[in-house]
Parts: C-alpha cells; sequence; structure tokens
C-alpha cells in the first residue's frame, strides 16, 4: 500500500515514515501497534485532508469503481425493516416488567436502533434512492423509534465532516479540549463512552452552533408527535424501550464502537480506519470506513468491491472487533479523547 502512495508526497508521509521505523501489524486490534504515549493535545496535521487525495488517485488507476456510483434501494428496505420491528416490540413489551424491559432494550432496541442511526447515515448521503425527497422522507421515518429528531441536524454537520476532516471547529466529531483534559483516566474514560450520545447532541452546539432550519423543525415536530402517539396508545415502557434504545445503542455497546474506531489515531500517522467484522451487515457496512471517505458517493453494500477493485489502497491496519476498540479505549493508558488529528485547512498548509 505505501509503495503505490509515493505519488503523494506529504499526504500519508507519517504512515510512510512508521512503517520504515518498525514493522506494523495489519491488526489495528493488536495492542503492539498502539502509540506509546498519553497525548496532551490533539495531533496537528499539515497534510492536507487525505481522502480527496486518495479518491484522485484510486479513480486514475481504476476509473472502473465509477459503476459502484447511485443509490441502493435494498438498503432502504432494510432501514424501513428495521423501523417495523422497532415499533413491533416496543408494543410487546409495553407491559413488562423492569429487568426484562432493560434486557430487550439493551440487547434488540439498542442494536435495532443504533443501525438506523447509520441508515441515517447512509440517507444523509442520498444513497437509498435516486431521489433527494425520498431521502429525506426515509431519513425522518427512521429516525421515529429514537424518540428525538436526529437526521436534519447531522446531515447538516455529517458533510462538514466529509470536506472538512479534522478541520478545527469545523468538524464538530472531534471532542473539545475538555473532554480531552478531563477523560483521562480508565473510570472516567468509561462514563465518556457511556454518554457518547450526550457529547454528539450537545458538542455541535458549543463549538459550531447554527441556528434550527426548516428541516430539523421538521424532524422534531415528527419526533415528538410520534412519542406522544406511542405513549398514548402504548404507555411509558413502549417509549422507554425505544428512546433508551437510542441511548443505550450510542454508548456502553459493541454497536457503538464505530464512533471510536472510525477516527481516533490509536496508531500513530493513521486518522482513519476500517472495521471488517460481522457487525458491518447491521451498520450498512460502515465500517468499511477509509473506503467510505474516499468515496461517500458509493453506498455501504458496495464498498466491499471497491476494497476488490482497488485493494492496494486499502492494504494498511484494520480493525475486526468493535468491542475490542472499546475495551482498549478505556483502559490502555495511552488512550484518550486527544488521540485525533486536527488540521487548520482541508488543503493542508
Amino acid at each position: 500500500w505505501l509503495k503505490h502512495q509515493e505519488n503523494s508526497p506529504g499526504v500519508l508521509a507519517p504512515l510512510r515514515a512508521m512503517a520504515g521505523a518498525s514493522k506494523i501489524s495489519k491488526d489495528a486490534n493488536d495492542p503492539t501497534n498502539f502509540r506509546k504515549a498519553a497525548p496532551q493535545d490533539f495531533t496537528w496535521s499539515s497534510s492536507p485532508e487525505p481522502h480527496a487525495v486518495r479518491r484522485r488517485e484510486i479513480l486514475k488507476a481504476h476509473p472502473e469503481v465509477k459503476t459502484l456510483y447511485g443509490p441502493d434501494n435494498l438498503s432502504g428496505v432494510m432501514c424501513v425493516a428495521t423501523v417495523l420491528l422497532q415499533f413491533f416490540v416496543a408494543y410487546q413489551v409495553k407491559d413488562w416488567s423492569a429487568f426484562p424491559l432493560f434486557l430487550v432494550t439493551y440487547c434488540i432496541s439498542a442494536t435495532c436502533n443504533q443501525s438506523l442511526f447509520l441508515a441515517m447515515h447512509e440517507l444523509s448521503h442520498d444513497m437509498f434512492f435516486h431521489t433527494k425527497w425520498l431521502n429525506g422522507a426515509c431519513g425522518y421515518f427512521s429516525n421515529l423509534p429514537s424518540g428525538v429528531a436526529a437526521f436534519g441536524t447531522f446531515k447538516r454537520y455529517h458533510l462538514e465532516h466529509h470536506s472538512s476532516q479534522g478541520v478545527d471547529v469545523l468538524d464538530v466529531d472531534i471532542p473539545t479540549q475538555l473532554e480531552g483534559k478531563l477523560f483521562r483516566t480508565w473510570y472516567l474514560k468509561l462514563v465518556w463512552v457511556i454518554l457518547q450520545p450526550v457529547w454528539y447532541s450537545f458538542r455541535p452546539m458549543i463549538t459550531l452552533p447554527k441556528s434550527m432550519n426548516r428541516q430539523e423543525a421538521m424532524g422534531w415536530v415528527l419526533a415528538i408527535s410520534c412519542d406522544l402517539l406511542v405513549y398514548h396508545f402504548w404507555g411509558l415502557k413502549a417509549l422507554l424501550y425505544l428512546f433508551g434504545g437510542a441511548v443505550l445503542g450510542s454508548g456502553l455497546h459493541p454497536m457503538a464502537g464505530h464512533f471510536i474506531a472510525e477516527h481516533f489515531e490509536f496508531i500513530e500517522g493513521q486518522e482513519t480506519y476500517s472495521y471488517y467484522g460481522w457487525m458491518n451487515y447491521l451498520i450498512y457496512n460502515v465500517g468499511y470506513h477509509n473506503e467510505h471517505h474516499d468515496f461517500p458517493m458509493i453506498p455501504g453494500r458496495r464498498l466491499p468491491q471497491l476494497k476488490a477493485m482497488a485493494p492496494e489502497y486499502y492494504d494498511m491496519p484494520s480493525y475486526s472487533s468493535y468491542w475490542k476498540v472499546l475495551y482498549h479505549f478505556i483502559f490502555v493508558a495511552e488512550m484518550n479523547p486527544f488521540c485525533r488529528v486536527k488540521r487548520e485547512s482541508a488543503k493542508g498548509k
């Protein structure tokens, strides 16, 4: 893979230097690969955002990847089926006692709602249908089982995460300075992981506040209306099953491992990581994260084909377990919220 980057000076130089200095395993879950010191600040890079550069290189070497562009209707079917499953189970558990309700909320609702969150991720790129309005309608629909409006706001900020990966202020996916300084010990990092939905919900309002637009307002009207209907007809426990799944599925849950796995710099010099484990079947292949950032116009279901077409560009350390990502982030002393790459501009210096 490094051999194929020789015509990209500066973009992946840290990885080339890293490979020359020591033998790096292709298993990103291997602790011997990990950084050797806990960072006291973010890693500041003068290189441009790497994915646009690699996209141009891949298109030059493998123009056939363009055949993978375009929406994937089958993923839309999976999304709709998951929403219907959530409401079906919510009705079934409306009279359950607390402990069984918690178990089914963690095991089923959290899994389904995190899957739906990643359906919203695909829909933010208009990857299910050919028309924008249909993708938007499906985005609102996929949002209903979570109990809160997320789709409209997520789409606004997520597209900036792609165009400005790592750019200070603009990429709100990156933790704040306060998070980096505060959550350093294993028990505080455990709290940080459990409360990930809090940081992801409120961080954009602090670092890059935006006025609510019409799409976001519509999302809240639909979400609150759905919550009131569920509460009126099925009661509080059904509503707790849905909302609780959204909270639990974004915290200490294997499905939520992708939040950390995608861009936390566990290995110095690599800022985006792919995950090739079985959970990709539930999360629209968002684990193929290098591939996704290189080609956000390719739907998740086709990203394995992209990797097969251009294998030399993806021969780099990758994850096979989200549980291990969570475990290592919490218990490895060298890991903390400062393990992210920042830059002043997407174009570099």
